[in-house]
C-alpha cells in the first residue's frame, strides 16, 4: 500500500491551485454581501433566542458579542441556550421554542445548524446563522458572512427571511425507521462517511477541512459497496438499479464546499435532491481521475464528468427521494454527523420546508417579518409538545 504522504502531498499542490482562484473571487463576493448586510433594517419586534455550542473556539467572544449587539440594536432579553452532550441543538432549539422565540439563531458549526434546523423545520418559525469553527458550508451556500460577526448577526436579525429545502435520511432497519435525520448540506453512506468518521478532530482544527484528505487515505483501497439504488424521479416514477458496485452515494442539497463545486446543479430550494454514485478502479490512478472529474464540473459549473477521465465513474442525477439498500452494513453521516452503520436507506427532502434568515433575498420567496408570537401561540405550543 502507497505511503499516504505520498498521496496526500500531490493531491495537497492540486487543491491549493484551484482553491486560490477560487476563494479570492469568493471572499470578494463575501465582502460584498458583508456591506449589503449591515446596511439592512433591524427587525426587533420579535423575541430572540441563540444556540451556542460553548465547545467551539471562540465560543465565549461570540457569546459577548451577541449579548452587546442586542444592546446596541435594541433587542430585548435575548435567550442564550447551550448544547451539551446529552443536549443537542434539536432539544435547544425545542426550548427555545417553547420559551415563545420568534427567530432561533444557531452559533456554530454544520453540526449546531443541523441539529438546530431539525426542529426548526416546519415550525413555521424563522432560523438564523451565526457561523464559529472551520467548515460552515451551509452558511457558505446561503451566502451568511464568515469571519464577520457584524455582518452575520446583521443577517440574523433584519428583515428578509427565504423558504430553503430540508432533506433527510432514514435508517430503516433501525428501531425508529420513520426518524428523519436532517442535513441540509450532504447525506452520504460508503466512502463518503467512513472518510469522516476517521478525521482526526485534532488535526481538523488545525488544517480545516484539508483534514478530510488525511481520513479519505486510510479509505481508499477498502473493499466497494455492493447494493442496490431505487430512485423516484421528479414526475414520481421508480427507477431501479439492482446489484451495483460503488464507494460511496450521496445526497446533496447544496454543493458547494471550499474550493470546490461537489455538485455544481444542486440547488437548495428546488425541490429536488442531487444524488452521486462514485465509483473507482485502477488503485491511485483512479482517484486521480476522479479528483479530475472534481475539477473539470467545479470549473465548467455542470455536474459532467471530465473527458480524459477513464479509472473513476461519478454518475449524477436528480430527484425527491432514494432508497438504498446494501449487502452489508456501511457507515451513514449526514452533515458530516455519523450516524452509525445501516444496511437500508431512505433519502428524502421537505420541499422549502425550513425558514432561513439570508443575505440576498431572490424575488418571490421574501417571507418578510414574522409577527411576535401571542401568549395562546405560546399556551398551545406548550400544548402541542406536552407542556402546561
Amino acid at each position: 500500500m502507497p505511503s499516504p504522504w505520498n498521496v496526500i502531498v500531490p493531491i495537497a499542490i492540486c487543491i491549493v491551485a484551484v482553491v486560490a482562484v477560487v476563494l479570492l473571487v469568493r471572499a470578494l463576493r463575501r465582502r460584498r454581501v458583508a456591506k449589503a448586510a449591515q446596511s439592512r433594517a433591524d427587525d426587533t419586534r420579535g423575541s430572540y433566542a441563540f444556540i451556542v455550542n460553548p465547545s467551539k473556539p471562540g465560543a465565549e467572544m461570540t457569546r459577548t458579542f451577541i449579548q452587546e449587539y442586542c444592546a446596541d440594536h435594541g433587542i430585548t432579553d435575548p435567550i442564550f441556550i447551550d448544547t451539551k452532550l446529552d443536549k443537542d441543538g434539536s432539544v435547544c432549539a425545542q426550548e427555545a421554542l417553547d420559551r415563545g422565540a420568534q427567530v432561533v439563531v444557531a452559533c456554530g458549526g454544520d453540526g449546531t445548524v443541523r441539529t438546530v434546523a431539525q426542529t426548526m423545520a416546519g415550525s413555521g418559525r424563522a432560523m438564523g446563522i451565526v457561523p464559529i469553527g472551520t467548515g460552515n458550508l451551509f452558511a457558505r451556500n446561503i451566502g451568511v458572512p464568515l469571519g464577520d460577526l457584524e455582518a452575520a448577526m446583521a443577517v440574523a436579525t433584519s428583515h428578509g427571511s427565504r423558504t430553503v429545502d430540508a432533506g433527510y435520511l432514514q435508517m430503516l432497519d433501525s428501531p425508529n425507521p420513520e426518524f428523519k435525520h436532517r442535513f441540509l448540506i450532504v447525506a452520504g453512506v460508503g466512502f463518503d462517511a467512513d472518510m469522516i468518521d476517521d478525521t482526526d478532530p485534532e488535526l481538523k482544527k488545525s488544517i480545516s477541512w484539508m483534514a478530510y484528505f488525511v481520513g479519505a487515505v486510510k479509505h481508499l483501497f477498502q473493499p466497494k459497496v455492493k447494493g442496490t439504488v431505487q430512485l423516484v424521479d421528479s414526475k414520481g416514477r421508480v427507477h431501479a438499479q439492482p446489484d451495483l458496485e460503488f464507494r460511496t452515494v450521496m445526497a446533496g442539497n447544496c454543493g458547494q464546499i471550499p474550493g470546490f463545486s461537489l455538485m455544481p446543479e444542486a440547488l437548495f430550494d428546488d425541490g429536488l435532491l442531487d444524488f452521486e454514485m462514485i465509483d473507482t478502479s485502477g488503485g491511485m490512478i483512479g482517484w486521480m481521475n476522479l479528483f479530475g472529474d472534481v475539477v473539470h464540473q467545479t470549473v465548467v459549473k455542470k455536474a459532467k464528468q471530465s473527458p480524459f477521465s477513464v479509472s473513476s465513474t461519478v454518475e449524477q442525477f436528480q430527484g425527491i427521494e432514494a432508497t438504498v439498500t446494501l449487502n452489508t452494513p456501511q457507515t451513514v453521516e449526514v452533515d458530516g454527523d455519523i450516524l452509525g452503520q445501516t444496511r437500508c436507506v431512505r433519502f428524502g427532502l421537505d420541499h422549502r420546508g425550513l425558514i432561513v434568515r439570508v443575505p440576498e433575498l431572490p424575488e418571490g420567496d421574501v417571507t418578510g417579518v414574522m409577527q411576535p408570537l401571542t401568549p395562546s401561540d405560546i399556551s398551545a405550543l406548550k400544548r402541542l409538545h406536552g407542556g402546561e
